[in-house]
């Protein structure tokens, strides 16, 4: 039954195109032409910036972090330095989607959590792995506490600075949940 539902999908796809393309002056065929691009100029700079493919981050994978207790000049008894993984190193400072709550730091500072409020880090109910420091493209945006959200960001780790947050998401724009 699937594969009857593909094969008529198939056929609809494949008979868009043609009609698309049927008429056209140019024997060539090009993406543009059948409708899956729009036409050259279509989009504002900005929102043809948006436009650039993005990889989705989950909060699993960013939760597949270890942690090695290391000793410093300002931390003589010790303190946790993340380990993070091969997968997401390959995203570091590459352009990421990432869906979660909006948890306040401060007046002008939100950060991006797996969890609400009542559950998030600070609360002690889940670890520094289960939220991202954002810093928003422009000004940062009025939010409100617990509102769930996608953003779109450069992203970005943070390995050394105990002080700091583990995973950023920088020129963030909320792309879902206005």
């Amino acid at each position: 039954m699937r594969k009857t539902y593909f094969f008529i999908a198939l056929f609809l796809f494949l008979g868009a195109i043609y009609i698309n393309v049927k008429g056209k002056e140019s024997d060539s065929f090009s993406v543009q032409q059948a409708g899956f691009l729009p036409k050259a100029g279509a989009f504002s700079k900005s929102e043809a910036k948006s436009l650039i493919v993005t990889d989705t981050l989950n909060w699993k994978l960013l939760g597949a972090i270890k942690f090695v207790k290391k000793t410093t000049k300002d931390y003589p008894e010790g303190v946790m330095y993340p380990i993070i993984n091969s997968t997401l190193k390959t995203k570091n400072k590459k352009r990421i989607a990432m869906s979660g709550f909006i948890v306040p730091i401060d007046n002008t500072t939100y950060a991006l959590s797996k969890n609400v409020f009542a559950a998030c880090f600070f609360c002690g109910q889940a670890g520094p792995e289960t939220i991202m420091g954002i810093k928003f493209r422009g000004g940062t945006p009025k939010l409100k506490t617990d509102q769930y959200v996608t953003l779109e960001g450069n992203f970005r780790i943070n390995e050394n600075d105990v002080e700091d947050w583990i995973y950023h998401i920088e020129d963030a724009v909320i792309v879902k949940g206005k």
